[in-house]
């Protein structure tokens, strides 16, 4: 029930804030559950994929650190998300999406990448789609990247490609992963590509770390060589 009102208030919100967005293929989503995968680009592209998907509801990853708070450990809990240590992944990383999964009611949101600033795919989306027999509906997001570029109404579009399923005969070592990591990334290329043949993605809040990064590495150095010279 919860899941349901904070989906409707989103796509109200969304609507008022940006206007409608374009959803592409997503009459050909799955019945039953599946994972939906894609590049993570902005903190809300998880929001877009899940309103555009809809009926279907999802689960996802939050970091456990979240759920330290006791209301906002009440919301992810009746939105469907589950706690997970970066840091120290242990089994439950795999065994709890897979238990959702089997169950049926609910679908998964899960980027391979694991974070906005990183382009390397990882294997885990792969194993639990295996475990749990369900295929991965690869996704993509182009859009706004911040919430400012957001309130320009700048557009919005959302594509889904077809099912990868994979082969229960598959072993997933590191060939097996490379295998399904590179299905992954030709159909986000392929989608990315039918949106914007132009298309090229720049993660803006990474450029602006690394600027930080280096600003601070370079006045370390100056204040090294003031030390020196006194």
């Amino acid at each position: 029930m919860f899941y349901s009102f904070l989906r409707g208030f989103i796509r109200v919100l969304l609507a008022l804030i940006n206007g409608h967005a374009k959803y592409l293929h997503r009459e050909d989503l799955p019945d039953g559950p599946y994972i939906l995968v894609g590049p993570h680009r902005t903190w809300f592209d998880p929001i877009y994929f899940a309103l555009g998907a809809s009926p279907r509801k999802f689960s996802f990853m939050a970091k456990e650190e979240l759920f330290q708070n006791p209301i906002l450990r009440w919301i992810l809990n009746h939105a469907n998300a589950f706690p997970v240590n970066r840091d120290h992944p242990g089994p439950s990383v795999i065994k709890t999406p897979v238990r959702i999964l089997r169950q049926g009611d609910l679908s998964l949101i899960i980027f391979p990448s694991g974070s906005r600033h990183s382009a390397e795919l990882k294997g885990g989306a792969a194993v639990i789609a295996k475990m749990a027999k369900v295929p991965l509906i690869p996704t993509v997001y182009q859009g706004p990247l911040t919430f400012k570029q957001l309130l320009t109404r700048k557009p919005v579009t959302v594509a889904y490609g077809q099912p990868i399923t994979v082969d229960r005969k598959l072993k997933l070592d590191e060939a097996g992963l490379a295998q399904v990591e590179q299905q992954m990334q030709r159909a986000f290329d392929q989608l990315d590509r039918e949106i914007d043949p132009t298309f090229h993605y720049v993660d803006v809040t990474g450029e602006k770390q690394a600027a930080k990064a280096q600003k601070l590495e370079q006045t370390e150095e100056k204040a090294e060589k003031k030390l020196e010279k006194k």
